[in-house]
């Protein structure tokens, strides 16, 4: 037994020192140091890594060394091509995630398609804009970008779905880390789509934000297939991927449709349709003939689905913890929100870059000194009006925050009077 105890504490130092040796690895990036010289130094010292120490690196950096979000960021390009060839491959037994319709199989199919456009298409049409910038060789350019801008389906599912898992097993550095990148690639690609509608014969914008859109999507792509989802599928349990799984249609999937239904060996159809069907049916477990008693009236838990369901607006609340409780789910939400959210913090449901807007509007709130704030942008053919109350119990005490999401072009194109039915 003392040699099994001394085996345990050996190994557990063996890994805080190789932790800490990761992290000095990484900060000699972070002081300037050449990527070959690291390079070099990461080989002979470490050999190979796992996902997890990754994870925990990245963690460590920002907390432990006070290195903000947006430089983890720009170091995770870097290490990424060090770590390459040398992460420690995860080995499952059954391997869920090569079956079609698994949730990592759906995101990795994605991925090939995602590579094709990039690496040929892209890089094809962009060759021909070299030796003919015609009208005709922007327009296929313009119709790859167009597809690419699918991709925003692929991180939204695994910032909305994927992400709020790992947060509960308490991983949070890759997290805050790659949606930060996921929404510098969003970035990139609308300004390559704004060069090429804008081109006025000046090719170097456009030939150099195809390089940049190229070699980031590329890379996160290695990411996500070297360092996420082998963490993720040694963290989540088989009925959690099933209901990432089954929430996926909410948002929709990039450039292809998943490959199939994902059933799993132990689920038979019929099991996991009436799961499915009752989660969503019912949800909290309360009996669909159920009465809530409100000051204004009685209603049963099936009416006050349906109200909820059938506003023309989208609503979210969350507590005074700043955690998210409720969303409405009418059939044209503006923003994709899924049951995963439900119990995240609201700070976990925006991206880094965004967060401090979020915490000065839940300060101001908290404090008293608003009951309100209002936000409006245009969204592709809509005008979205964003409205966020401090919902307050008879005694002003601050219970939570409500946000209230209205398209309100139709609103705003009205002119004259309307007094009879249509």
């Amino acid at each position: 037994m003392s040699e099994i105890i001394n085996n345990r504490e050996q190994h557990a130092k063996n890994r805080t020192e190789r932790q800490q040796l990761l992290k000095e690895i990484i900060k000699e990036l972070h002081a300037g140091q050449p990527e070959e010289s690291v390079r070099e130094r990461f080989k002979l010292a470490v050999g190979d890594v796992t996902v997890s120490e990754i994870s925990q690196m990245e963690e460590a950096l920002m907390k432990e060394e006070g290195i903000p979000v947006d430089e983890v960021q720009r170091l995770c390009s870097v290490h990424a091509s060090i770590f390459e060839g040398s992460i420690e491959e995860i080995h499952r037994s059954d391997r869920p995630e090569e079956q079609p319709g698994h949730p990592i199989h759906t995101f990795k199919l994605e991925n090939k398609e995602l590579d094709r456009l990039v690496n040929f298409k892209l890089q094809l049409h962009g060759d021909h804009f070299i030796k003919s910038d015609s009208q005709e060789n922007i327009y296929k350019l313009i119709e790859d970008v167009n597809l690419l801008l699918d991709v925003d389906k692929h991180y939204s599912r695994k910032e909305n779905l994927l992400f709020p898992y790992l947060e509960k097993y308490g991983i949070y550095g890759p997290t805050k880390v790659m949606w930060g990148l996921d929404d510098l690639i969003r970035a990139m690609i609308k300004e390559l789509k704004g060069y090429l509608i804008r081109y006025d014969g000046n090719r170097e914008p456009i030939l150099h934000s195809i390089e940049l859109v190229t070699k980031e999507v590329t890379g996160m792509i290695f990411k996500e297939e070297t360092i996420l989802f082998p963490m993720a599928l040694e963290a989540l349990t088989e009925d959690e991927w099933v209901k990432i799984a089954h929430e996926s249609d909410a948002i929709g999937f990039c450039l292809t449709p998943p490959a199939g239904v994902w059933v799993p060996v132990r689920h038979s159809i019929e099991e996991m349709e009436e799961s499915m069907e009752e989660s969503t049916e019912n949800p909290s477990g309360t009996t669909p003939d159920g009465f809530v008693h409100l000051e204004t009236g009685i209603l049963s838990i099936k009416q006050l689905e349906l109200i909820m369901s059938h506003l023309p607006v989208d609503l979210t609340f969350i507590d005074h913890n700043d955690v998210v409780r409720f969303f409405s789910h009418g059939k044209d939400r503006i923003f994709a929100r899924t049951k995963a959210v439900i119990g995240r913090t609201v700070q976990n449901c925006h991206p880094p870059q965004s967060v401090h807007i979020v915490n000065e509007l839940l300060e101001d709130f908290k404090a008293g000194r608003k009951d309100v704030e209002d936000f409006w942008i245009p969204l592709k053919d809509k005008f979205v009006y964003i409205r966020y109350f401090a919902v307050r119990n008879e005694h002003g005490e601050y219970m939570g925050t409500l946000e209230f999401t209205q398209n309100i072009s139709p609103i705003r194109a009205l002119e004259g009077q309307k007094r009879i039915i249509s």
